[in-house]
């Protein structure tokens, strides 16, 4: 067994038991997190404790309870109806679901309203739900928190654009640093007197003020708030990006600016319908693009990624233990979907000390996207023969899994079709595989093949230890040790697909008894 392989089965190593198997992290299931925002009002309820959220239940209402704040100070009289009547209807829910009471948070237009605190105190006597009414550098902190939650290791700056501020936080080394708030929501935006020009001046100055507060920051911009998923989902239609993906889509100033003058030359109308974005979020999405051509000239960031978590997923984060936050999201979750969907839960750990032999040379990264591909291999079961290397690839490429990059998607995907099919032409997912390189591509598929081989050799007994891989690349050679319970697994089919993994590693193949 190689250094690697006993690694990932050593207690308390890289495959140490899933904390969600912990009873306090049991305590995690079922968490729900009501959001009421300038623009919109969300009910979001994350079930399961993997560290890799998943989403319950999601709901949301654009109640634009901002709209109008700029001369009224009010809330809007209208904007506060619909969302006390999505409130009441929202906690209707939760009581049905017998879950632990729903974490209620308020941001920038209830705080600032003459009349926030009222709506506050209607809430409560309608549902019974007291609301947490927080300051814009909390908002900065949770939001910053939720991008945490999907990227432990992350850096850089995180920008959280809501419907009547913006906020600024700082990250590195999993920790929340400075941060700031702006008023340079578009809700605030568009009653601006005095035409562009006024607002331009008034946004660059803005941003000017909260980049002297913030200091440097040019690593990355991390976007958070729909207005910027928005403008990414338009950067998508613009460049046909195969993928719509929107968490960790990644961007670069170049591309940003050209983005923004295909959105000031297009008729709006035509873009919203095409890129499926609500009318109420497109009437937003100009004056948001003017903050974020402008927060780009100033900050000058090294690139840009969007991250679909937030506020609310800074607050599940808020409610995790320190060593559940440590955890790797992706593999966390893979351990969650293995558990529950897998035939033989705790074989995937097997299945990677057997394969990891064949690559020697990975870099940490890419081994943690081996691991995550051996826990997902056989999740997939159900799905009918004919179409379930094809399931396997949409479910990788599309589910919601923190703490993975776009072209870490395709390549897990590829590997998991890999895992139940030889060729990859013919699917309806080629336009996706020019995402990652050639040799990325072939190494998928030598994943995807020694999962499917190996399958065969523990499938009856993943406790056995009969066989081993070795991989000599000097001397072109792939052997593959047997003893015990492998040897009587070893039969033509099997026999068939250690051949094809040699095949298309290059190399030829050599079976010898691990006695001799």
């Amino acid at each position: 067994m190689t250094k690697l392989a006993a690694t990932a089965l050593q207690v308390g190593g890289p495959f140490a038991r899933p904390l969600f198997d912990d009873p306090e992290s049991r305590d995690l299931s079922r968490v729900g997190v009501l959001d009421i925002g300038s623009n919109s009002v969300r009910l979001v309820v994350f079930d399961g404790a993997a560290r890799s959220p998943a989403y319950f239940y999601n709901e949301k209402l654009m109640c634009a309870l901002g709209a109008g704040m700029s001369e009224t100070g009010r809330l809007n009289p209208e904007g506060r109806k619909r969302a006390l009547s999505a409130i009441i209807r929202f906690q209707t829910l939760a009581n049905g679901l017998a879950m632990a009471p729903i974490s209620a948070v308020a941001t920038a237009a209830v705080r600032e309203a003459e009349d926030g605190a009222d709506f506050c105190a209607e809430v409560e006597a309608e549902t019974g739900l007291k609301i947490c009414v927080i300051d814009g550098e909390e908002e900065a902190r949770l939001s910053a928190q939720g991008v945490l939650l999907g990227w432990p290791g992350s850096y850089g700056l995180v920008c959280d654009i809501g419907g009547s501020s913006m906020e600024l936080a700082e990250i590195a080394r999993g920790h929340v640093g400075r941060r700031t708030t702006s008023p340079l929501g578009p809700l605030k935006l568009r009653d601006i007197p005095g035409g562009a020009e006024e607002r331009k001046d008034y946004i660059r100055k803005t941003i000017k003020a909260a980049a002297k507060v913030m200091g440097p920051q040019h690593d990355r911009l991390f976007l958070v708030g729909g207005s910027w998923r928005a403008i990414a989902r338009i950067d998508m239609d613009r460049l046909g990006y195969p993928l719509h993906v929107l968490h960790e889509y990644r961007m670069d100033a170049q591309s940003i600016a050209e983005t923004l003058a295909y959105i000031a030359a297009s008729d709006l109308e035509k873009l919203r319908s095409r890129c499926s974005i609500s009318s109420a979020r497109m009437s937003l999405v100009p004056y948001a693009a003017e903050v974020l051509g402008e927060l780009i000239g100033i900050i000058d960031p090294k690139d840009i990624a969007i991250s679909s978590y937030g506020i609310r997923e800074g607050l599940l984060y808020e409610q995790m233990p320190q060593r559940l936050r440590d955890r790797d999201p992706l593999i966390e979750a893979c351990y969650f979907a293995e558990a529950k969907d897998a035939r033989l839960p705790g074989f995937g750990r097997r299945l990677f000390a057997f394969v990891a032999p064949l690559f020697p040379t990975a870099s940490e990264a890419q081994i943690r996207i081996v691991k995550a591909a051996c826990l997902l291999n056989d999740v997939s079961w159900r799905a009918h023969p004919d179409y379930r290397a094809e399931t396997c690839f949409d479910n990788a490429t599309r589910a919601n899994l923190g703490g993975l990059k776009h072209a870490e998607r395709i390549f897990l995907g590829l590997a998991l079709l890999h895992r139940y099919r030889n060729k990859r032409e013919g699917t309806r997912f080629e336009d996706l595989y020019d995402l990652i390189e050639p040799e990325q591509r072939q190494e998928a598929e030598v994943l995807g093949k020694a999962m499917r081989f190996g399958s065969m050799l523990w499938m009856s007994d993943f406790s056995a230890t009969g066989a081993e891989m070795e991989l000599d690349t000097d001397a072109g050679i792939l052997t593959l040790r047997l003893s015990g319970t492998a040897r009587l697994l070893f039969g033509e089919v099997a026999e068939a697909r250690f051949k094809s993994l040699a095949s298309s590693l290059g190399v030829d193949t050599k079976v010898v008894d691990a006695a001799s």
